[in-house]
């Protein structure tokens, strides 16, 4: 027979949690690393050292919280989730024009890649 109990079954899903916290700091981290610095300033955003300073920091805190059943580090890696919700829903939109695809193997015309 299997015993199952709570605190294992919120340790399995703190878990869980903590990895998808993880995995959207570490995406709007490497977002925030591919566009050029000027493309922040042009989209009038915080500067890319500022944003890279920010998500790097909440990475970090995702990395030392995964899977911690203490409260006090829970609160610290909700707040490093909401500045990498922040740069994935205000600055990544605002850049994406910015984005320099280049010459991708295509000629381009006037009009585009032809």
């Amino acid at each position: 027979m299997i015993d199952i109990s709570l605190a294992s079954v919120q340790g399995v899903l703190i878990l869980i949690l903590s990895v998808a916290a993880l995995g959207v700091q570490g995406w709007a981290l490497g977002d925030s690393l591919r566009h050029r610095p000027e493309a922040y300033a042009s989209a009038g955003k915080l500067t890319k050292t500022k944003w890279v300073a920010l998500l790097a920091v909440a990475a970090a805190i995702g990395v030392i919280s995964l899977g911690q059943n203490f409260l006090g580090m829970l609160f610290f890696d909700a707040l490093a989730v909401v500045a990498a919700v922040v740069y994935l829903t205000d600055a990544r939109p605002a850049l994406r024009p910015y984005r320099g695809r280049g010459n991708r193997g295509g000629h381009a015309g006037p009009y585009g890649p032809w």
